[in-house]
């Protein structure tokens, strides 16, 4: 199987591609289209050129990878993507080839933790509109993507991920629950800048406090973004 999970950033995307790198039957990789968004959008994010150079530059060769039929018996693929990374240059003619999910966060969750680390945030930066786009295309394609809402998996995470298992037609396996602190060695390399919290955990977080109070342009994103986050989040399992 290839699994596709598109999420935006601050999410729990690296929790939840610990989780099925910890079963016995998956191999992750973590965003693969990220050098080719900083080459096409020139984003000077922190980082750039070791992630530059850490990646294939060869779109059409990547999209094998994430396609190409697994061997029976082998492991499946857990792809982690970032919605934003897939600009309307990369094709989307292998969709079809893989299973989607598609993880949700508060936009206020997102943009708060976002800011912290990068300045002047966009709506390009938090990718709900792209993931509302790479939604319709999975739909139009005739596809059956699975929609989870990440609070759910922080409340409930075994009750969740047993859920996402049994649409995946796969058993569920108690390893998904926990995994070793300090990271995956397929964690991409920028890992050391985003991944901290990710790095300290050995499982999933509990229940998340109230929402964050913001002010200002970052007010205004929230109030932009919630329409589209609201679109998916009446899909979730």
């Amino acid at each position: 199987m290839n699994l596709a999970v598109w999420s935006g950033p601050r999410n729990i995307s690296t929790a939840l591609m610990y989780s099925f790198g910890n079963r016995d039957d998956f191999e992750i990789i973590d965003e693969p289209f990220y050098s080719n968004y900083l080459i096409e959008t020139g984003l000077d994010h922190p980082m750039r050129e070791e992630i530059i150079l850490s990646q294939p530059e060869n779109v059409d060769q990547i999209i094998l990878t994430l396609s190409q039929k697994r061997t029976i018996g082998g492991k499946s693929l857990y792809q982690k993507h970032m919605s934003q990374h897939m600009t309307n240059s990369i094709p989307r003619n292998w969709f079809d080839q893989v299973k989607h999910i598609f993880l949700l966060r508060h936009p206020a969750r997102v943009i708060s933790s976002f800011s912290e680390k990068y300045d002047n945030v966009s709506e390009s930066d938090i990718g709900f509109k792209k993931q509302v786009e790479l939604f319709s295309e999975v739909i139009k394609q005739g596809l059956d993507p699975i929609v989870v809402n990440s609070e759910d998996i922080r409340k409930s995470p075994e009750q969740t991920i047993t859920k996402i298992c049994k649409r995946l037609n796969i058993g569920f396996q108690k390893s998904m629950l926990s995994w070793p602190k300090g990271g995956n060695k397929d964690d991409g390399v920028w890992a050391s800048h985003w991944y901290e919290s990710a790095h300290d955990s050995t499982g999933f977080s509990g229940p998340e406090s109230r929402l964050p109070v913001l002010e200002g342009t970052n007010l205004k994103l929230v109030e932009a973004s919630l329409p589209l986050y609201r679109s998916l989040l009446k899909f979730a399992i």
